[in-house]
């Protein structure tokens, strides 16, 4: 079992890595490594999330296999066996016998070289408390055909010893080095070169939860699942960057979407007696950072698009759209700022860190499931008392609440999955009203932000948004009741369970 810790660097934090106190000034042990991957023509190893490499150690060659190789993030653990070969080709039935298990059937005859790594590895030992952790510094570059990708990465493998001495380690490297988080191994940017895997937005997927087994278990597959979201969109977001183009919005929209489910899911922890962990504070700075890109990006794709095309070019928003998009642009650089920023490394090192070590919890999973949607349903029925009486705060407030409960609603859904997903689809369509409503407060601070930057012109069409908006709110408001009315008439999926505890004394 490979269990490791990478970080992406520049240039200056490699430098800066052969200085660090932790390595007492040795130069470590240099070579040069070329690998090159295998698979089928139809990529059948990598849909079934296996890697398979030949990798050349000065006159050896070395045949390595690679289980759960999706698996992704900062902290991987995942199955490794190697195998000595005579010469750069495969050779599967050398493996042992678990390792072959992992392979398709019939792929031996049909394996072919798709990309191959080539890059020079700086490694040294380190022994901490007894510990043995392997620090390996590497620089080079992922090619297929005529695409290069460079790496300049750290790795840090435990050989031996506990998982803390690892994060040990790591922390004390992010703390004073400028690290960056890079999701994909080697072998997923070689697949993205060779065209078979895609940069594109990845929405929330959920996790099998066990129901029967500890809820604390339940919350690490919960939260692992969030991580995962957020690191899938991370690469494309920054790629776009790099070649100096606006990235599909859709990346930092469900970068946004993956810390939302997150809190939320932390949120819940008080359901199980659990206090939150410390890195909470941190996922509001990222989200801080992120909320200014969504805003614009909403302001410049969507609402702009939408009141130019109502008004019937009754009015020209062409001003107020040349200063939202430098605005836009701005708010994109602060984004990219911060997810290139070691504090979000050190801060994905943090949570790795905490699932890693979750304390055991009595609760069972469907326990907490019951207990933690019973409390979000009711504190959103009390929000929406007097709904027609609130005001743009009360339905904000609303809106987060009703935004809490789906999520809640969306991860406990193998309750009972057809229930759930009546529950929330009613849940979405009061989400969906409040969620107009809140816009058109954003869209008012944006409005007053685009106004200090601009002239007459500017005023004049931010005028004409506003009023166009202010309309509409209106007639969401009218819609509003019967929303609300929809949702409180349907019945909670995770009743029958709660109920049935009542009736057994639980």
């Amino acid at each position: 079992m490979e269990i490791e810790v990478k970080f992406a660097l520049t240039p200056a934090g490699a430098a800066a890595l052969r200085k660090h106190p932790l390595l007492g000034g040795a130069e470590g042990v240099r070579e040069r490594l070329h690998t090159v991957y295998y698979d089928t023509p139809d990529f059948a190893l990598l849909r079934h999330e296996v890697a398979l490499r030949l990798r050349r150690k000065g006159r050896r060659w070395v045949q390595t296999l690679k289980a759960r190789t999706g698996s992704g993030g900062l902290l991987a653990e995942r199955p490794e066996w190697e195998t000595a070969v005579i010469g750069p080709r495969p050779e599967p039935a050398l493996l042992p016998p678990q390792a072959r298990a992992c392979l398709p059937e019939g792929v031996e005859g049909q394996l072919a070289p798709v990309f191959e790594t080539a890059f020079w590895r700086r490694t040294w030992t380190l022994q901490p408390e007894g510990a043995v952790i392997e620090l390996a510094l590497d620089q080079g570059e992922v090619r297929a055909g005529e695409s290069a990708w460079p790496i300049l990465e750290l790795e840090l493998e435990l050989k031996s010893g506990r998982l803390d001495d690892l994060f040990d380690v790591a922390q004390r490297l992010a703390a004073d080095l400028p690290v960056r988080l890079e999701p994909r191994s080697k072998a997923q940017r070689g697949y993205q070169l060779a065209g078979a895997l895609t940069l594109a937005p990845v929405k929330a997927s959920l996790p099998a939860l066990a129901l029967d087994g500890p809820a604390g278990a339940a919350f690490v597959a919960i939260a692992r699942a969030c991580m995962r979201q957020f690191e899938a969109n991370l690469p494309g977001y920054l790629a776009a960057a790099a070649r100096g183009e606006t990235p599909d919005p859709e990346y930092v929209h469900q970068m946004r979407v993956s810390m939302r489910r997150l809190r939320a899911a932390v949120g819940l922890l008080r359901f199980m007696a659990v206090a939150p962990p410390e890195w909470v504070d941190e996922l509001r700075w990222l989200m801080g950072e992120l909320g200014q890109a969504r805003d614009w990006d909403v302001f410049v794709t969507e609402t702009l698009p939408r009141v130019e095309a109502d008004l019937g070019g009754t009015v020209s928003l062409a001003p107020l759209l040349e200063v939202a998009r430098r605005l836009r642009q701005a708010a994109n650089a602060r984004a990219e700022a911060a997810l290139t920023d070691a504090r979000l490394a050190r801060l994905w090192l943090a949570m790795e860190r905490s699932l890693a070590a979750f304390p055991p919890t009595p609760m069972s999973a469907r326990a907490w499931a019951v207990a933690a949607l019973d409390r979000r349903h009711r504190r959103i029925k009390r929000l929406g008392k007097g709904l027609q009486a609130l005001d743009a705060a009360g339905r904000h407030a609303l809106r987060i609440a009703g935004k809490k409960l789906r999520y809640a609603a969306e991860f406990f859904s193998a309750l009972r999955p057809k229930a759930a997903r009546r529950f929330s689809a009613r849940l979405a369509e009061l989400q969906d009203v409040l969620g107009v409503l809140n816009d058109a407060a954003v869209t008012a601070h944006l409005l007053e932000q685009a106004k200090a930057t601009g002239g007459a012109a500017v005023l004049e069409a931010a005028g004409a948004v506003s009023g166009y908006l202010a309309c509409a709110q209106q007639q969401r408001l009218r819609s509003l009741a019967q929303a609300w009315a929809e949702f409180r008439a349907t019945r909670g999926f995770w009743r029958e369970e709660a109920d049935r505890a009542m009736d057994q004394g639980l």
